[in-house]
């Protein structure tokens, strides 16, 4: 018998804001913009050339400030998820563009970093930036040149508030995938934590991905989304 859904969990990747006109930008073949992954999404990679690395996301940047990019009718749900729905929703997001807050998404872990903001790789400072970043940028808290990057987790650092992350899921009685490939780690493994503390796990997402959820639903987001959240309200 399912237990009664007072907490929810989602988990939304990169299918749901491909129907908004964001790049994934990884391509089959490995590359990023014809870039490898090793040269602008590493730590490694920004030390060795950091103006190749600021240029890579400011091309990511300005895509997202242009005006056809807007949140879709699944960002939208999850926004009127959170408002309506009586018990606690946490959305946990892959993606690093702001379509979730734009929506209206308040209580939201960017686990992967957020493209609108930089670090000072000195301080840890966290600052809103909407504009082109460059190695000759001054860091606003410290002043200095060169230690400004963008807040963003590359390959071989960790994901971000994954403590908040791991109680959650722990604790919910419903955690839903929507459009994530479940090929990146540890995301890919949310659902089985999920699931073995009695949530019921749900995947919406454009195609099967192998993964034991409890159900399934394949669709495009803009689609399966809005249809699904109203029934969940409605049930509530």
């Amino acid at each position: 018998m399912t237990r009664p859904i007072k907490s929810i969990v989602v988990l939304t990747g990169a299918g749901i804001s491909a129907e908004s006109g964001i790049n994934t930008f990884r391509a089959s073949d490995g590359l990023w913009e014809n870039h490898s992954i090793d040269d602008v999404a590493t730590p490694e990679g920004f030390a060795r050339n950091p103006q190749l690395v600021h240029h890579f996301y400011n091309r990511r940047r300005q895509q997202l400030l242009n005006p056809s990019v807007q949140p879709n009718p699944a960002h939208m749900a999850l926004a009127r998820l959170e408002r309506e729905f009586p018990g606690n929703v946490l959305l946990v997001t892959q993606n690093v563009d702001n379509l979730h807050e734009r929506a209206g998404s308040q209580n939201l872990i960017h686990m992967h970093g957020e493209l609108m903001k930089m670090r000072c790789e000195c301080t840890q400072l966290i600052f809103a930036s909407s504009i082109e970043l460059s190695f000759d940028n001054l860091c606003r808290c410290c002043q200095e040149p060169g230690n400004l990057r963008p807040h963003i987790v590359w390959f071989g650092e960790m994901p971000l508030q994954m403590h908040e992350i791991t109680q959650a899921l722990e604790s919910c009685d419903l955690f839903l995938s929507i459009g994530t490939s479940g090929n990146v780690y540890p995301a890919a493994n949310f659902y089985h934590s999920a699931k073995s503390h009695g949530a019921q796990t749900v995947e919406l997402n454009l195609e099967h991905t192998h993964s034991d959820f409890d159900e399934h639903i394949y669709g495009a987001a803009s689609s399966i989304v809005p249809a699904y959240v109203e029934g969940l309200l409605r049930s509530a």
